[in-house]
């Protein structure tokens, strides 16, 4: 809409698409590229060039890989065919939303920039395809290969086996005859710090091209609690509550979404303004500090009032002030300011305390937000997980926010419950 104010966001989710849950690296590619491959692991061909949207394709290699991979089937007919378990993790696959803020052209370079410096250049072969239906949510699916090459361009081990050793520097037999042995991995790109680096990166990424284009948004890969920002966050919106609002059409989410931009404007605000009566009182020099009687007094002057309304006003405000000092038995300024420190410690107090209630009631509410997603979701994921492979792909990429908010709700309420049992 012309004239409007876009606000930059932030979204990079990373997930794995494994055998294991009856997923398929190439039926994956094939959806999001809009093109028809044929698996020769299992022989089905997969058709989704009906599928509209995608505005951009290309496949990104490091300089030691084949040039034959290049061709999307035949990457990832390889990754399939490298991988025999039946529980395989077969691709790593991140999801970002690209700022409207940029154009078509600035939002491939820019996706570009960050794939290569963050996965290619550390061995991936990267399968990158940039969706756009002109609803307002344009956004990237990047695959990205698991197994490792070695130098001469063929397949490389995820992971070798070592001889765990005594104190003596021998090998330890178990009772079965074997030797003990440890798992170590050939790279470390499953790592637990690197889904955090890879976050942060594309914050990064957006940031700079956001200064080099002269565009005053920045985006932050953390949550406001982490990043020390007294603010409610929004709520997701969702593709259909999206469409709907673009269409005039108010959402319960997008009236949650309105109510909270107000009351955090107005959060900020109040906050302004203490920040500017405490930069003032403690600008006020002490030297030489006026009697009570010569406050009263100035207050009592209303010589350059022009109305008799401001002289009650005034009268008003000297009642007031006189209370105050009574109820306080303050009489000279040092008493005052001593009194005007003590508040502002027990303001710091309740302060502190209400916001150990917020932090509560926001942990409460997401309980019962992970709560409501997992009831609410439950059909469709076990309809997801009951479906013949051929089709779980196409299923889960069309319900994939379905799938996606159980999943996450479902290990949210696992790491809360900690091993307690429960009928959710």
């Amino acid at each position: 809409m012309k004239g409007e104010h876009i606000i930059a966001i932030y979204h990079c989710s990373i997930k794995i698409i494994s055998r294991g849950k009856g997923r398929s690296a190439v039926a994956a590619a094939a959806y999001r590229a809009a093109e028809i491959i044929q698996s020769e692991y299992n022989g089905t061909i997969h058709d989704y060039t009906r599928k509209g949207g995608v505005v951009h394709t290309e496949i990104l290699l490091p300089e030691y890989v084949p040039e034959e991979y290049s061709n999307r089937a035949v990457l990832w007919n390889a990754v399939e065919m490298a991988e025999r378990n039946s529980n395989a993790q077969l691709a790593r696959e991140i999801e970002i939303s690209l700022p409207m803020e940029l154009t078509r052209e600035q939002n491939i370079s820019l996706t570009r920039e960050y794939v290569q410096r963050n996965f290619v250049d550390r061995g991936m072969c990267a399968d990158v395809c940039i969706h756009d239906k002109k609803d307002g949510n344009p956004h990237a699916h990047i695959m990205l290969t698991m197994r490792p090459f070695n130098e001469d361009g063929t397949w490389a081990a995820k992971s070798k086996k070592e001889y765990i050793l005594d104190d003596n520097g021998d090998r330890i037999m178990l009772k079965s005859g074997a030797f003990k042995t440890r798992k170590i991995c050939t790279v470390d790109w499953n790592g637990r710090d690197r889904a955090e680096e890879w976050r942060a990166a594309w914050a990064d990424t957006v940031n700079k091209y956001f200064e080099h284009n002269n565009i005053a948004e920045r985006i932050d890969h953390r949550s406001y609690e982490r990043q020390g920002v007294e603010q409610i966050p929004t709520v997701h919106m969702g593709v259909a509550a999206s469409q709907m609002e673009r269409r005039g059409i108010r959402t319960e989410r997008g009236n949650m979404n309105r109510e909270i931009a107000v009351t955090n404007q107005q959060m900020g605000q109040l906050r302004a303004r203490i920040r500017k009566v405490k930069t003032w009182l403690y600008a006020q020099p002490l030297t030489n500090p006026p009697t009570m009687v010569s406050v009263m007094s100035n207050i009592a002057d209303a010589q350059n009032l022009n109305t008799s309304w401001k002289k009650i006003s005034n009268l008003k405000t000297q009642a007031h002030v006189l209370i105050f000092l009574q109820q306080n038995q303050i009489s000279d300024m040092e008493q005052l300011v001593d009194k005007v420190t003590q508040i502002s410690e027990d303001l710091q107090t309740i302060s502190e305390k209400i916001k150990k209630i917020d932090r509560r009631q926001d942990t409460l509410a997401q309980h019962l937000t992970q709560c409501n997603n997992l009831k609410q979701h439950r059909a469709v994921y076990k309809k997801y997980r009951q479906l013949d492979p051929k089709k779980s792909d196409a299923f889960y990429d069309k319900h994939f926010e379905e799938i996606r908010l159980y999943e996450s709700a479902k290990k949210y309420l696992d790491a809360v419950l900690n091993g307690r049992k429960t009928n959710y």
